[in-house]
């Protein structure tokens, strides 16, 4: 098991830096960037002494760089200009529209975003775990066919309209106040027990929403895996051999219909953080979702691609969870090649 989680850490390394790498491209892709706009709008309002300022700041981050220096610079293995250090070094970059470094920009914001993403996952899980295995041991019952048409409801619903729907609900029944991730007396404030409860109560409603389609979406996927697995002949002789129903699902059908849903880990961060904008902005969460879109409108290149990074490690470290769930639940997956000698 060590040799496989020293495999699994090695192609982390260079796979970030791929990945790095392509986001640097893309946001480098649109022609111009947050300074250059600046600049046209200086001109054409004539104001010469910003234009320097403005020029100043491009000679100061290296924008007026060859592209691959850029990069190198903005990863912090080229030494910058003016001794500006890169993410290698501890420095994530300057944004350009908040006029602060992007650290103080998203210092309050990527720990919620963490424990908002930790949450709805926990609750796509919890909730789709036991559904799927009631639907697919009790297949075409009143239970199957209600869940079933929860889900495509889960699926159908718009986000921003569910979120709207129990925010009401949430204010009215529990007098939670509408919008945020706490109420506003602990914004800013350091943490405290107080804070704590207020920080899950407002994160209910947030998880419901974002959740809901991953849940619906995870419900059929391990419903038709295990109803997959259970029509499988070893299932047949070993019910024929008299093994309890109980038995025989949690010895060998559940365990390898759980193979896909334990993989699913690492491919529901990003999607959770790219569906999660729009509801952000609705539910006004203090997550990195809204200054991400408004980053990449506005050009803020430093800004967007540390963001788009810091998914990439979320990511990332989501399917090292997974390989490692994977590795304890099926020894063939850790031993690899070992396995088929």
């Amino acid at each position: 098991m060590g040799g496989y989680i020293l495999r699994r850490l090695a192609t982390m390394v260079p796979t970030l830096l791929v990945i790095s790498f392509l986001i640097f491209a893309i946001i480098e892709l649109p022609p111009g960037d947050f300074l250059s706009n600046q600049i046209d709008q200086l001109r054409m309002q004539g104001e010469s002494a910003a234009i320097a300022r403005v020029e100043f700041l491009r000679d100061q981050f290296a924008l007026d760089k060859p592209f691959l220096e850029r990069y190198a610079i903005w990863l912090g293995v080229w030494p910058g200009p003016n001794g500006f250090n890169g993410l290698l070094q501890g420095y994530w970059g300057w944004s350009f529209e908040y006029q602060k470094p992007v650290g103080e920009v998203v210092s309050g914001t990527l720990l919620l975003t963490v424990v908002l993403n930790f949450a709805t996952i926990l609750f796509v899980y919890i909730v789709s775990f036991p559904i799927g295995i009631y639907s697919a041991t009790r297949q075409y019952s009143w239970g199957d066919y209600g869940f079933t048409f929860l889900g495509y409801i889960g699926l159908a619903t718009p986000n921003f309209l569910l979120g709207l729907i129990l925010l009401f609900l949430a204010n009215e029944w529990f007098d939670i106040s509408i919008g945020g991730l706490m109420d506003p007396q602990y914004t800013g404030e350091p943490m405290s027990v107080a804070k704590f409860v207020s920080i899950l109560s407002h994160l209910i409603v947030p998880t419901i929403v974002i959740g809901t389609a991953g849940t619906a979406a995870m419900i059929r996927r391990l419903r038709a895996n295990l109803l997959d697995e259970l029509h499988r002949q070893y299932v047949t002789t070993a019910r024929a051999k008299g093994l309890s129903e109980r038995k025989l699902l949690l010895k060998y059908p559940l365990r390898m219909a759980l193979n896909p849903f334990i993989a699913d880990i690492g491919n529901l961060i990003p999607s959770l953080v790219s569906g999660s904008v729009i509801v952000s902005v609705v539910l006004n969460l203090p997550t990195v979702g809204p200054i991400l879109l408004s980053a990449l409108q506005s050009q803020d290149q430093f800004l967007a691609g540390f963001i788009l990074l810091f998914v990439a490690v979320l990511t990332l470290l989501g399917m090292l969870v997974s390989d490692l769930l994977l590795g304890l639940l099926d020894p063939r997956i850790r031993l690899g090649g070992q396995a088929s000698r």
